[in-house]
């Protein structure tokens, strides 16, 4: 941990003097950078209430007083009462506080275009999804929504490795299980069917949150495979949404049966696969990851394949 605490404070050390986060003017205007963010969350929520804006940027209520005290001597807010509530005054901007606002905004959006010039596309998207990674890492109730999506290229392999290695953190499986799972990555790329197979990513803003494959097993039998969520985006919904994703999938496509493997320590994915009708039709030992454990198949009956409620992204 010690490395990592030390990393993210050389990251805030540089992005502090690199945004001037102490500079007594931001960005060359009469705002310092806690200004401009108050004046931002007003302009994004008005009419806002100062409690409010405290939660919001989780601000000592003297020291917002004193900002807010100071727009309105320079005529950017007006407080207004309400009748359900004649304490309540909403806090809005004024004429010359929407200049002030669009005038910050448009700079800092200048300065965050030259920074991104030099860039590349690839490298720009790069960043977008280094830093969204980092916001939903630190901070559990960010962006609740995510979708569901078909494969792009590169990320079967990304989804084979990632498997790779939170399993050897949480369950110590190493090369061996590294090797299976490169292995099915590989034969789904080489044998795709298209219409018939496919293998979905759970996105959050960007980020790969979870991944599923489906793919024909012959004689109209489908299997699931390498079911992942990633540990920032669980008790989400993802994974059965994934899940789901699959019936769905197979309903329409005619298969009759969905089968797939898994181990009873991976006591979450069974949960789910319990929760949406897969039953577990045998149990055996087995030494695939190197070391003994408990493997189980599970079988879903698909009866009726006409009209499915499932969720899949176009």
């Amino acid at each position: 941990m010690d490395k990592t605490i030390e990393t993210v404070r050389t990251f805030n050390r540089f992005f502090t003097r690199h945004v001037g986060a102490i500079d007594e003017r931001f960005l060359g205007t009469e705002t310092n950078l806690p200004e401009a963010r108050l004046l931002f969350e007003i302009a994004r929520r008005e009419p806002v209430l100062a409690n409010q804006l405290q939660d919001a940027l989780r601000l000592d209520r003297g020291y917002l007083s004193r900002m807010l005290g100071r727009f309105e001597e320079r005529g950017w807010i007006a407080r207004h009462r309400t009748e359900a509530d004649a304490r309540a005054r909403p806090i809005s901007l004024t004429a010359s506080g929407r200049a002030a606002f669009d005038l910050i905004d448009e700079k800092q959006r200048s300065a965050i275009g030259e920074d991104l010039e030099r860039l590349s596309t690839m490298e720009q998207g790069d960043l977008a999804v280094a830093l969204s990674h980092a916001r939903l890492l630190l901070d559990d109730k960010a962006a609740d929504t995510f979708t569901i999506r078909p494969f792009r290229t590169g990320e079967v392999s990304q989804i084979a490795a990632r498997q790779s290695v939170l399993y050897a953190q949480s369950h110590g499986w190493k090369h061996q299980f590294e090797s299976l799972v490169v292995d099915t990555a590989a034969a789904f790329l080489r044998n795709f069917k298209p219409g018939r197979e496919q293998c979905w990513v759970a996105d959050i803003d960007g980020v790969m949150a979870g991944a599923v494959f489906l793919t024909d097993e012959g004689n109209g039998i489908a299997r699931l495979r390498l079911l992942h969520v990633e540990p920032f985006a669980r008790r989400r919904g993802i994974g059965d949404a994934l899940v789901r994703g699959c019936i769905g999938f197979a309903r329409e496509k005619g298969y009759s049966r969905i089968n797939l493997w898994t181990q009873t320590s991976l006591e979450s994915a069974r949960r789910i696969y319990a929760r949406l009708g897969f039953t577990c039709i045998s149990t055996e030992v087995h030494h695939e990851f190197g070391e003994p454990v408990q493997g189980e198949a599970w079988m879903l009956e698909l009866a009726n394949p006409a009209n499915p409620e499932h969720i899949i992204s176009k």
